[in-house]
């Protein structure tokens, strides 16, 4: 394990931080090709945080550096999406609205992006103490929720744009749709419940580095 070399899965992990301003914008689109652009460049990212990791395993490719970047990666592409998220979904109009869920409550948003500021500054005070914090499972089973969230809800937009310019109707679309926004509603409703899992999960297993004794 190497703590400073430059790995194949740190240079994929420095470009799905490059890739994040391109969602956000892509995100925040209006235009039906463009929400779909959104979803292929976000499945796109996500996907290779699973194939850095991959990589990094197989070849022994583990750095330090890899470990700090990663999860910084992965909460850049959360919050790119999260808070356009909150944005559209306050837009006029029911089309905008979170699946179950209507406009995307801040409380939610606060909840999510609370617990990754938390978790960062945690990693970087245990840093400077020479502690390097990995992304645990729970870390990772929180991560790929809101992923499916995140992906779910980037498709949800421009496929109901499309269904509604063409005027889709009956009985297989109605299905589909309430899979999909099942789907959301669930998988929102289970990222929450994973962050705060999750949070509590990483101070209790550090809480010697934040100075607790058990």
């Amino acid at each position: 394990m190497s703590g400073h070399r430059l790995t194949l899965p740190n240079i994929i992990t420095f470009g799905r931080i490059l890739a994040t301003p391109v969602v956000a914008w892509l995100v925040l689109s209006e235009g039906t090709g463009l929400r779909f652009a959104a979803f292929v460049v976000f499945v796109v990212a996500a996907l290779s945080d699973v194939w850095d990791g991959y990589l990094a395993r197989k070849h022994g490719w583990v750095t330090d550096v890899g470990k700090l970047l990663d999860p910084l990666a992965d909460k850049l592409l959360l919050a790119v999406t999260l808070i356009p998220f909150y944005f559209i979904s306050h837009r006029a109009g029911e089309i905008n609205h979170v699946p179950f869920w209507g406009p995307l409550p801040l409380w939610v948003v606060l909840v999510i992006l609370g617990r990754e500021l938390l978790i960062t500054l945690f990693r970087s005070y245990a840093s400077r103490r020479g502690v390097v914090i990995a992304a645990g499972k729970s870390g990772k089973y929180k991560a790929l929720v809101q992923s499916l969230f995140a992906g779910g809800l980037l498709l949800w937009y421009p496929v109901q744009q499309w269904a509604l310019a063409r005027g889709f109707d009956g009985p297989i679309w109605a299905v589909w749709s309430l899979i999909h926004r099942s789907w959301i509603g669930v998988t929102l409703a289970l990222a929450l419940l994973l962050t705060i899992y999750s949070m509590l999960d990483y101070l209790w297993r550090y809480r010697s580095v934040a100075g607790f004794r058990s």
